[in-house]
């Protein structure tokens, strides 16, 4: 409730009045000037705000649909399949006889029909450098024939010409027969990739060990 003005009896009285009523205006004008500041203050921000993030447009709501595309089958690894069956017509046999196919000579060698007695004699004098070796020292038969196996595999693929197979010249064995030298022979005359072979020059592992002429990999 305003406060009520008292009754004005002199001029002492008037003057009072007259002051209450110019404080009263002064912080009436106090406060307005503050609000006006307040107000300017907030649309400088709010325009400073406007400036910084450009022209805005309120979001449209959309219904959240995600397409799902049907999962790709897993690829079938064609190369592998053929690589197994490969392997299983491959299947290098200990009891396979060889005598019929090994030539008879100061060493022991072997030519695929259709390759020429040059070919040995060439591999025999290092035309061919080797280019990798593998080494079945150690191995169980069943070991050493797998990793025959695929080492010549590997070896073809990667267009590999001539290599060495050392197999140790069986002095360790029982009876000090060379077992592991005569079925590393079978197997590689049972590889297709394997044209001919001839025993390693005594520099290069001797009795111990095969150099082995590849076919050309086809492309």
């Amino acid at each position: 409730m305003a406060s009520r003005t008292p009754p004005i009896k002199n001029l002492a009285d008037l003057k009072q009045v007259q002051r209450t009523l110019a404080e009263t205006r002064e912080r009436e004008a106090a406060a307005a000037a503050a609000k006006a500041a307040a107000e300017r203050k907030r649309a400088a921000e709010k325009d400073l705000f406007t400036r910084a993030i450009g022209a805005t447009e309120p979001l449209r709501r959309k219904a959240a649909v995600v397409p799902l595309a049907p999962e790709p089958p897993a690829p079938i690894p064609v190369q592998h399949q053929l690589d197994e069956q490969r392997v299983l017509r491959e299947s290098l046999s200990d009891e396979f006889d060889v005598t019929t196919l090994l030539d008879v000579d100061d060493a022991m060698s072997f030519r695929r029909p259709g390759i020429g007695t040059d070919v040995t004699a060439r591999l025999r004098k290092g035309d061919w450098s080797i280019q990798a070796q593998i080494d079945l020292h150690g191995l169980r038969s069943d070991e050493a024939r797998e990793a025959l196996g695929g080492f010549i595999r590997n070896a073809y693929k990667q267009g590999l010409r001539c290599v060495r197979v050392v197999h140790g010249k069986g002095l360790g064995s029982p009876g000090k027969q060379p077992v592991l030298k005569t079925k590393a022979q079978r197997w590689l005359i049972q590889k297709n990739e394997v044209l001919a072979f001839v025993q390693a020059k005594p520099a290069e592992g001797g009795a111990g060990a095969l150099v082995v002429l590849l076919a050309p990999a086809r492309r």
